[in-house]
């Protein structure tokens, strides 16, 4: 049986594989887990899909059944709830969204009191009780029943936080602002205006079916068309819950989430901001931002693929940026959690202050070439055990030296092995390093 909960909380097609009932039996097993006080108050928000006040109504039903009061904050981002949770008091908070993913889907992400998302081990606890065939958790009655309060207002108090986050205003700069028709459409605008930005708002009229069709921050082709068209000097794209974002600069070509990091790592060192002179990124990130970051004696700590892989080690090693490649970056002085409106305004504020244009900030790091493949593989769990295999990664990772990284990994789903090789190499060369190891593995795990 697969775990239920995944690695950004329970996804799935609304009202199929995530029912009503599903999201009641995780709002009841949540309430028991989560709950510090014999009336604990949980905070729910959600996106702008139009399953989301479905499993909203279903929610509310699990917690109340519990005796917990719940507040209501609608449409909002991720990050607000995480911020609210902590902000606010509350023993947890709820957040209704699958992000970047299709309209039909939809998730729920649980936070604790603290803000932060949950460690695998109280998912598990909550995913055991969900399961149980008898719900043998309490049921008050009378006025021991949960109420429910709509305070929708509370999101102002994040924004006057985001607000607080840098010093000064935006004004003087042009801004297109893709909000992929979700929840940065009620906020992003407004937020950015009230700094003092000029802002043209794009993809911003959420009618519950369109949240990041051909927009945001995983298709950001319009936006590029839009900032070159409107002479604007920088554009924003965010997902579906705006936890993450990508950036366009004044030339039209992106600015993704490696560049994002190196342009404030570099800030934050300058400042004194940056523990360690370290940040923290996955496998994933392009060679490039380790290459433009050495000479300034920042160092980068990889980890595996997820933003709770990439916060696991912030906190282990005290750091205080980190991110990936897809605009999911992590400001913990800020926000326990992805926040892209707070990486706009960090973004921002640094362009604004640097007196250049944001395709000059963005040359701080080269992207370098990178070429991946897919090799079948029956056998690979045998991947790390295999002599010729790991001979082979060696031999590539010698003639690279400090010009580029190899990354070879089992695919988590298939029966794959994924080699990818970047470096600052001709194509050609690479192809041919990637194929050296390529064929070994064919030899020995297909």
């Amino acid at each position: 049986m697969s775990r239920l909960f995944g690695t950004d909380g329970v996804r799935g097609v609304a009202n199929r594989d995530l029912t009503p009932e599903l999201a009641y039996r995780l709002a009841r097993a949540g309430a028991w887990k989560l709950s510090s006080s014999h009336r604990p108050t949980i905070i729910i928000g959600r996106d702008t899909r139009l399953s989301g006040e479905m499993l909203e109504a279903a929610m509310v039903a699990g917690f109340t059944s519990m005796g917990a009061d719940v507040r209501l904050v609608g449409v909002t981002t991720t990050p607000a709830i995480a911020y609210l949770t902590r902000a606010l008091g509350a023993d947890a908070g709820v957040m209704i969204s699958a992000s970047h993913n299709p309209f039909p889907d939809n998730g729920i992400k649980f936070f604790s009191g603290d803000g932060f998302k949950l460690p695998d081990e109280v998912e598990d606890d909550i995913e055991e009780q969900v399961r149980r065939e008898r719900d043998e958790l309490p049921r008050p009655d009378g006025t021991g029943i949960g109420r429910v309060r709509r305070d929708e207002a509370a999101v102002s108090a994040y924004v006057e936080h985001l607000v607080r986050t840098i010093s000064g205003d935006l004004s003087g700069l042009k801004l297109v602002v893709d909000c992929a028709n979700g929840s940065a459409s009620l906020i992003a605008p407004a937020l950015l205006r009230h700094l003092g930005a000029t802002v043209t708002a794009i993809h911003a009229g959420p009618d519950g079916q369109n949240i990041n069709v051909n927009c945001g921050s995983t298709n950001p082709a319009s936006l590029q068309q839009a900032v070159v068209e409107h002479g604007a000097d920088a554009g924003l794209a965010y997902d579906g819950d705006a936890d993450r974002v990508i950036a366009v600069d004044e030339l039209g070509e992106i600015v993704d989430g490696d560049q994002i990091m190196a342009i404030c790592a570099s800030h934050m060192a300058d400042s004194g901001r940056l523990p360690g002179s370290t940040i923290v990124a996955t496998v994933m990130s392009n060679y490039g931002l380790e290459a433009a970051l050495r000479p300034a004696g920042i160092s980068v700590v990889r980890t595996a693929v997820g933003d709770r892989y990439v916060l696991a080690e912030m906190l282990k090693g005290g750091y205080r940026l980190g991110g990936e490649q897809s605009g999911h970056i992590i400001f913990l002085d800020l926000n326990t959690t992805g926040d892209g409106l707070a990486t706009s305004l960090q973004l921002l504020s640094i362009l604004k202050a640097s007196g250049s244009k944001l395709s000059e900030l963005a040359a701080v790091m080269e992207k370098f070439p990178q070429v991946l493949k897919n090799y079948p593989a029956v056998h690979k769990e045998r991947l790390r055990d295999n002599a010729a295999v790991q001979a082979a990664i060696a031999r590539v990772k010698a003639q690279l030296g400090d010009e580029g990284r190899v990354l070879v990994r089992p695919s988590g789903t298939e029966r794959l092995v994924r080699v990818m090789v970047e470096g600052k190499r001709p194509l050609a060369e690479l192809e041919e390093f990637v194929e050296a190891i390529g064929s070994v593995i064919r030899q020995e795990l297909a």
